[in-house]
């Protein structure tokens, strides 16, 4: 593990349009991953639309990796069903940190940084990261990969973000 970043705090807000894994509906839950860290939401019984509202809390260091959650069906007598999967690469989160440090905002609302869909994550609409009385956050809608359908809404917040060197 390289220098320390702070603590990522990920609110696993809802999933949406979730594939059904059981006879009518899906009993599911979140795996989220950062390098070696990994914690899980609690099942939420029959619902392809689940609410969860859960925050996970993760170390991050550099160098900064890859957010990676994997939706599961939980289920009782055999192996849980695969839901999708998706990633988020923290690189922007990281960079508007550095960024509000060098322009030295810490009140209200400023919006430091928009990321678009592409191949280093799996958003499903445009991402703005915003500074937001001196917390470093962004709100995401990730698609789920290798599945029908499902989306999952994240709240992504940094804490004690890296303090920019001074010249």
């Amino acid at each position: 593990m390289g220098e320390p970043l702070g603590q990522l705090k990920v609110m696993v807000v809802q999933g949406k349009r979730l594939v059904i894994r059981d006879f009518k509906s899906s009993d599911p839950y979140v795996v989220v991953k950062l390098g070696s860290q990994t914690a899980k939401t609690k099942v939420i019984n029959s619902c392809l639309n689940p609410v969860w509202n859960e925050e996970l809390s993760f170390s991050l260091s550099e160098p900064v990796g890859v957010l990676n959650l994997e939706v599961f069906d939980k289920d009782r007598f055999k192996a849980d069903d695969k839901m999708g999967h998706a990633h988020l690469s923290l690189q922007p989160i990281v960079s508007a940190a550095r960024l509000r440090q060098i322009i030295g905002v810490s009140s209200g609302e400023t919006t430091l940084r928009k990321v678009v869909p592409d191949s280093d994550n799996c958003l499903l609409v445009d991402s703005s990261i915003s500074c937001v009385n001196g917390e470093v956050v962004q709100s995401v809608w990730l698609r789920l990969c290798g599945v029908e359908s499902g989306e999952i809404e994240l709240k992504i917040k940094l804490i004690d973000p890296p303090v920019a060197p001074s010249r």
